[in-house]
Formats: structure tokens, sequence, C-alpha cells
């Protein structure tokens, strides 16, 4: 059964948890760094460990409602003073068996971050008992807390004001409520009952309002509406369809199985969001997509795109590429089956067979920007591989700023860039590697400290250039002066550098003054 969030019990319990100091400071400090690691890979027995001196108010919580295990209604009682046991059980949270109180899910305290330490914040996301509270495979119908694929997506989000957001597939809800710190109102839609009640729990605990919680597949719940943002964790797992000859099929895991075969989802997903958006609205999303058949996933993703009902600007983005023996082990670990078991090669050979059969030799993983353009926009193509570090929290505020630059200076001809002002921004650094007695640097290199943390490697002119914006001059200026330092045409230098130029700035590596 889902939660049933009952507003006043859910005050209560937040009031609780505030007086108990249920914090995620508060929580890696009781179990310490191990502990917390541990608890990230699915394990908890360094947290127990770490806990079990401990009887006081934050302990238990810690251990019902962090870790899933039984306490002492008495504890609870106390911990919990204006919810006690009882008003867990009303929630849908937890049961009595005599003397003990059952944890029926986890509530976990989720720091969020943003451009200054006053944006930052933190919120109770409640969730399914995980794998390591379970002691064993997750059910189908399991609503995940917050992992890594959610923390990217929040991460991502643009924090700019919008009037509606669509949440498809909202799951536990963390990601409408991180859109509902810069949106009017925010709907949430999934096919799940069980995550509809997750999502409208953690947004009760944290008295977060705005958020219309809807039921269905897709987009159906939203039909004729349209909106300023959608964003979007959806089930894009490729799941075999199929069955072993021993009836052994893959489980249909609600958060990451869309039913689809191999990444239609994420298809339909593509071509199909433009429809409920606003013009100027942006879409943001993860995915997977197949390599078949030797043809590239990203030019797959790209025609996709192409095949939306309007023109659609779009920033692809894939981090890695997965061999099928690699995606089909990462996901059978996920439901819980353990490697070296019958069960589990059984799922590996399905996994296998199901990509052989449409030619599959690589999965991309990576995230999507779509946006239908308003009338005046320049448009918007990138297909780009990316192997940096996950994201951090404010790439979000990055990739606002990334689509802001492109729309300035995609209105500008050469002439209009060359008399632009740039200045270097504050996180670029700059390495120059030499051959030992040499005088010129054989390679030169740009660093970026935040965003995507790209490093380009650059020439001399473009290095010049990009050391002597401080804002002040034109663009064409300092070009016209380091053609001469450099002793070259500069007519030929400013038709180098001016495209690359337009490129720096859309990545982050320089910011327009005017």
């Amino acid at each position: 059964m889902p939660p049933h969030p009952d507003p006043t019990t859910c005050a209560a319990l937040a009031s609780d948890l505030t007086a108990a100091g249920y914090t995620a400071e508060a929580l890696r400090n009781a179990w310490g760094s191990v502990g917390d690691a541990a608890i990230g890979r699915g394990l908890r027995g360094p947290a127990v460990r770490a806990l079990a001196p401990r009887d006081d108010a934050l302990a238990t919580l810690a251990r019902l409602l962090g870790l899933g295990m039984p306490q002492p209604v008495s504890a609870v009682d106390g911990a919990l003073p204006r919810t006690g046991a009882a008003g867990l059980v009303t929630l849908g949270l937890a049961a009595i068996d005599g003397e003990s109180v059952v944890p029926a899910a986890l509530i976990r305290p989720q720091e969020w971050g943003g451009e200054t330490d006053a944006d930052a914040g933190e919120w109770w996301i409640a969730s399914d008992l995980d794998e390591a509270a379970l002691e064993g495979a997750l059910p189908t119908d399991h609503v995940l807390g917050v992992g890594g694929a959610s923390l990217t997506l929040a991460a991502l989000q643009l924090p700019t004001p919008a009037g509606r957001v669509l949440d498809l597939g909202t799951g536990c809800g963390i990601q409408a409520l991180r859109a509902r710190l810069y949106a009017d109102e925010v709907v949430a839609t999934d096919i799940s009952s069980r995550a509809l009640g997750f999502a409208r729990l953690s947004a009760a605990l944290n008295g977060v309002d705005g958020v219309d919680v809807r039921q269905g597949s897709l987009f159906e719940p939203i039909a004729g509406e349209r909106f300023d943002r959608v964003v979007s964790n959806p089930p894009f797992v490729i799941t075999p369809r199929g069955a072993t000859a021993d009836g052994v099929s893959a489980p249909a895991y609600e958060y990451r199985d869309g039913g689809a075969v191999g990444d239609d989802l994420v298809r339909q997903v593509v071509t199909r969001v433009a429809d409920v958006l606003a013009d100027g609205g942006i879409a943001q999303f993860l995915g997977n997509w197949e390599y078949r058949d030797g043809r590239d996933g990203l030019d797959r993703v790209r025609e996709w795109v192409a095949a939306a009902s309007v023109p659609m600007d779009a920033w692809v983005i894939e981090r890695e590429i997965l061999s099928p023996l690699d995606y089909a082990h990462l996901w059978v670990r996920d439901g819980g089956t353990p490697p070296g078991s019958p069960e589990y090669a059984a799922l590996i050979d399905l996994w296998l067979e199901d990509f052989e059969e449409r030619r599959v030799t690589g999965i991309g993983f990576g995230y999507v920007l779509l946006r239908r353009p308003a009338s005046a926009t320049v448009p918007l193509s990138r297909f780009e591989r990316v192997s940096s570090p996950a994201p951090q929290e404010g790439l979000g505020a990055d990739l606002a700023r990334a689509l802001e630059v492109h729309d300035v200076l995609g209105i500008r001809d050469d002439v209009g860039l060359a008399a632009s002002v740039l200045t270097t921004a504050p996180d670029v650094t700059e390495a120059r590697h030499l051959v030992p007695g040499a005088e010129d640097p054989t390679v030169i290199e740009l660093h970026q400290g935040r965003g995507f943390g790209r490093t380009l490697t650059v020439d001399p002119g473009l290095a010049a250039l990009v050391g002597a914006c401080d804002g002040d001059l034109p663009v064409g200026v300092l070009i016209d002066a380091i053609a001469e330092l450099l002793e070259v045409d500069a007519a030929a230098l400013r038709a180098d550098l001016l495209p690359r130029v337009r490129e720096l700035a859309f990545l982050g590596f320089l910011d327009p003054v005017a």
C-alpha cells in the first residue's frame, strides 16, 4: 500500500524530526564516514556498529528511518513525541509488531545546494526500504530513494524562474521539490500510485505546496497542456522483454523499466516532448540510447530530435558508453540478484540475447536538453561526448548561462563579435607543457574549474587572447594586437579565432561583458 500523507501527522513528524536534529550532517557524524560510504553502496553494517552504543533520539531515528531497522515502541515514542509510533502507522510508514516498530519505508535527509549558501537547504525524502533493509531482491513496485541519477538531474536543472514545470515520472518526488524552488507550479506524474504516495509525503513533510500529483503513463495525464519546463528521470533502463527456456524473465521494476523495447521509451520522450512545451520551453532528462549495427548512438538521438513535431534546439551530452555485458551486469546487480548465482547467469544471458537480436554493440548514457524555440532564437544543435566527472551543484546555472550566451552572441555576426568585450571566467586556469630545455610550450591547455570541468588544448594565439580578455578592450582590438605580436596577418587570425571565441564563450571559458 502507498503512504497516506495525512497533513496533520506529516506536520507533527516534521516537527519531531527537526527537534531531534535529523539532518544529513548529523547522520554522517553519527555513523561516520565509513558508514556513510557503505550506505551509498547498499551496505549498512558499519553504520549499525557505529550507532550501537547510542540510545538517544537521533540514533533511534537513524536506525528506524535511515537504515530501516525495527526499534522498540518506547524508543520511537520518545524520539517522536508529537507523532509517536502510532503516527508512523497512520502515515503508512511502519507497523507495530508486539513491542517493536517495524519500518515500511525510509525517510532520509537530502541536502541541496545553490549558487550561494543562502540558496542551499535540505529536504526529508521518503522512499521504500532499500536492498540492505530488505536483505534481498527489490519488489517490482519499489520506489527508489535519492540515487546518483536523481542527484545528477537535480544538479542539471536550470535554476531560472519558470511558470509551470512538469516532472515526468516523479518517483519519490525529488525533482518536483527541486523544480518548485524556482517554479510557480509543478505537475508531477507517475504511472505508479505507490510512487505518487511517496511524492505527496515528501512534499508534505517539507511543507512544499504547489505540487499537483497525477497518475498516468508518460504524457497522458497532461494531454493538451503546455509547460515552461519539463524535467524527467524516466524509466529509461533497457530491459529484455522475453524469457529463457527455463522461464526466467527480467523483473519489470517500475522505477527503471518503462515497458518499451530497447531504447524506445527515450525515443518517445525526445519526439513527443515538444508537444507539451510552451514557446521557449525547455526539457531536461536523462536517457540511454543504443549503438546498433555499427551506427553511432548520438546519430540515432539526432534523428529522434529531427522527428519532433516542430524544430527543436538540442544539446545532448553523452557521458559514457557501456558494453552490452557491462550494462547487463549493472542492472541485474541493481535489482539485488547476487553475482555467481544461477539466476544471475540466466539474466545476464537474457540481456545479451536481447541486445544481439537488435545488433547492439554499446549503450550510451547521457543528458538531453531540448528547447522549443521562441521566434527570435538562433538554432542550437550540439551532440557531444564529455567524460569529465559527474555534474556538481551549480551546473544548472552554467547550462542556463550557456543558453543565454548562445542567444546573445548567436545573433551577432563576426563584426559584432569582434566589437564585443569579454572577460576570462574566474575558474579558468592555464597549463603549459614544455620539453625540457625548450623555450616554447608543446601543449597549452585551458582548464575549467566548474561546469563540466572541461580541458581544452589551444594554440598560442587563442591562449594569448583568453589571457588578454579582462573586460576592457573589444575582442577585435585584442586579436589585432596579438597578430602584430605574433607577426601574422590580422584578418587571417580573426577568421581563425572568432569561431573559437564563440565556442569558448558558450562553454563558459569566456564571459560576455558587452
